[in-house]
């Protein structure tokens, strides 16, 4: 990899998605490949905030490369809860593990974290900024199941706060897909998003209602409403629930569709999904692994 830490998804070319994709590939297939390559290594884990994908398949994918992780554990039980300084936490840190991976609420942080740290720093979400390494998984999934070029899309839910929508939705400039994107008024892309995404190339196609769109896509990504990210409770409650599909809305749709989500779900997928073929949300979860292994195979120096 040409890059030190991994902070956005905008800083990922086609050719970086690719190399980490095609070394994703080649782990699925054989895991056992790298079982011993990075023996010794210890990854960082600094999490504040809650996490049950990210950091157990971050934590999974440097143990089957032959690696082991320290953990900071909860906020409430670490020096942050005495007044520590972020940048302090980090370079501290910083002396236990061979690279860090970071969540944290705070748009930016990940991006001035690796700023004071000299090893490898994965940003794993920094509060509705961006979530690169979801997005890399994301981009496999939708690699295995529909491809990554001549492809419509459709991102559906919470786009004002959704930092996974924000990284998939840059990154996936690098391609020849359409995207639209699907919300509520009060939940479309940020100013800044659609501007960035204008100047990258990307036609934002946006929509209000599912059911005009949802017969051309390929892929339909779903968000959950987060509604830990809104400031006013009751903005939260005017939208809550607004976009929901089941096995009936979805009956319109492409036979090969995918359904896509980076869970947790709370009650925008109705369960009668996950039994059709249409449901990759899982398999979308469990791609994770070794797209995370890939990830930290290149940043820690594997075999090019």
């Amino acid at each position: 990899m040409r890059h030190d830490h991994i902070t956005s998804a905008r800083q990922l070319s086609r050719e970086d998605i690719e190399t980490v994709l095609d070394r994703a590939s080649e782990l699925a297939a054989d895991p056992s490949a790298v079982a011993d390559r990075h023996e010794g290594a210890l990854l960082g884990l600094l999490f504040f905030e809650p996490s049950t994908r990210t950091k157990m398949s971050f934590s999974a994918a440097m143990k089957r490369l032959g690696g082991d992780i320290v953990d900071m554990g909860p906020v409430d039980s670490s020096s942050v809860k005495k007044g520590e300084s972020l940048a302090d936490t980090v370079r501290v840190v910083e002396g236990y593990a061979d690279a860090l991976v970071l969540r944290h609420p705070s748009e930016g942080a990940a991006q001035m974290a690796s700023k004071f740290v000299d090893v490898p720093l994965i940003n794993a979400g920094d509060g509705a900024g961006q979530h690169p390494t979801q997005t890399l998984l994301d981009l496999y999934t939708i690699r295995e199941n529909a491809g990554l070029d001549d492809v419509s899309i459709g991102i559906m839910g919470d786009l004002k706060y959704g930092r996974t929508v924000h990284s998939l939705a840059h990154a996936l400039t690098n391609f020849d897909v359409s995207q639209h994107f699907i919300s509520p008024e009060s939940l479309q892309l940020p100013r800044k998003v659609r501007y960035d995404l204008h100047q990258e190339g990307s036609a934002v196609k946006e929509h209000t209602d599912l059911d005009a769109i949802l017969p051309s896509l390929d892929v339909l990504y779903v968000t959950r409403i987060q509604r830990e990210r809104f400031p006013d409770e009751s903005e939260y409650r005017e939208v809550a629930g607004e976009y929901q599909i089941d096995t009936e809305s979805l009956s319109v749709a492409k036979e090969d569709l995918s359904v896509m989500h980076p869970l947790p779900r709370v009650d925008e997928i109705a369960y009668d999904v996950d039994e059709t073929a249409k449901a990759n949300y899982f398999e979308q979860a469990h791609n994770g692994v070794p797209v995370r292994m890939a990830l930290l195979d290149l940043l820690l120096g594997g075999a090019q």
